[in-house]
Order: structure tokens, then sequence, then C-alpha cells
């Protein structure tokens, strides 16, 4: 799930950068240090939209760097736990599939992809179901997040996905209308205990 966040920091300018726009040279120091990295209960940062000093800029003796208090808005993603995602499969795997969800790259592991038996068609590079259901590169799912660790660094993010469950799986899937229960099955059932209330 993205989200903007607001935030207050005091910001380092080098002499180097404060030779530009200081707007966007706070930009590019916020951008260095937050752009692509995980932020305790906030998630990955995915972009740094907006930077503002609120103060004029600090200097202190022997620091050749210029200080400003800013305010910024970022851009953050997280994924939860039992939460259903839209996705895209980026590759096929003997193991399963990688998928695209927003910045993020999850497992879907060959098990978790329906209750049918799935198996890997090297070849072509589909997993394919018993049913004839397949699964291929740039095939759009809706699966849910099974586990989730996103802690360290931003290389370290890991996610499990599951489709085994209502309403999940490739779109198509999802939108494939039920049988209805024939009338015949019903009719039959009436019958047996119209018969055993005869027998009593």
């Amino acid at each position: 799930m993205y989200s903007v966040v607001k935030a207050e920091e005091k910001i380092r300018v080098s002499p180097a950068l404060a030779k530009r726009d200081i707007g966007e040279a706070i930009k590019e120091v916020l951008k260095e240090k937050y752009e692509g990295k995980l932020i305790r209960d906030l998630g990955l940062v995915v972009k740094i939209i907006d930077a503002n000093p609120i103060s004029k800029g600090i200097v202190v003796s022997g620091d050749p760097n210029i200080y400003f208090t800013t305010e910024f808005d970022m851009i953050t993603f997280t994924i939860d736990v039992n939460e259903v995602y839209k996705g895209v499969i980026k590759d096929v795997m003997d193991f399963g599939a990688f998928v695209i969800i927003g910045p993020i790259e999850a497992l879907l592991h060959i098990s978790q992809i329906s209750k049918d038996r799935f198996s890997v068609n090297k070849k072509d590079r589909i997993l394919e179901g018993v049913n004839g259901k397949k699964l291929k590169k740039g095939d759009i799912i809706f699966a849910k997040a099974s586990t989730v660790s996103m802690k360290g660094s931003a290389s370290n993010i890991k996610i499990s996905l599951t489709m085994r469950g209502e309403g999940l799986g490739k779109d198509e899937w999802i939108k494939e209308p039920k049988e209805e229960k024939k009338p015949e099955k019903k009719e039959k059932k009436e019958k047996m205990e119209s018969d055993k209330r005869r027998v009593k």
C-alpha cells in the first residue's frame, strides 16, 4: 500500500550542493538518504516528492556544511500479512513465480498457486495446472501476502504470496462463472426424503 508521509529533519547541505537552488539541493540530499531505503514502521521509501526549508541556513564554526531545518513529503510502500494485492508475474521458475507488487518483488511458490497441482513447462516457461489453468510472464494476478519480512535493507525484503483462497488467482480465473446446481439433483433429493417418510 502506498502512503504519503510528512516529516521534518535538519538537513546538511555540502558546499558543492549549496551552489545550486537550495530547495533542489536539499531534495537531492534527502533522495540520497532515503529513496530505496527501509524505514521502521513506514516501509520502503519510493520517492521524495517535496522538500522545503523552514529555517535559514545555519553555519557551524569549523564546519563547511550548511544546515537547514526542512519539511518534506515522501511516498512509502508497505505490504501487510493477509492483505490482498494485485501483481504481475515477472518470471517463472521451477519452484514458482516472481511477482511484482508496486516497487517490491514477491515469491509465489508453486504449491501456493491453487489447491490443484501445478507443474512447470520449462520449454515455454509456463506454470500449468492439471485443470488446464496456466500462469506465464506478464499475467495479472490477485494474491494474499502470507509472510512479510521488511527488516534491514531493501535488498532483504522477503514476501511470500498465496492464491489458495476465495477471490484469488489470475484475473480471468476469478471471473469464470460458477456452475449452477442442476435442478434434477434437488428434485431427486426431495423424492428420497419423501420415500424415507413413507418407510417410517
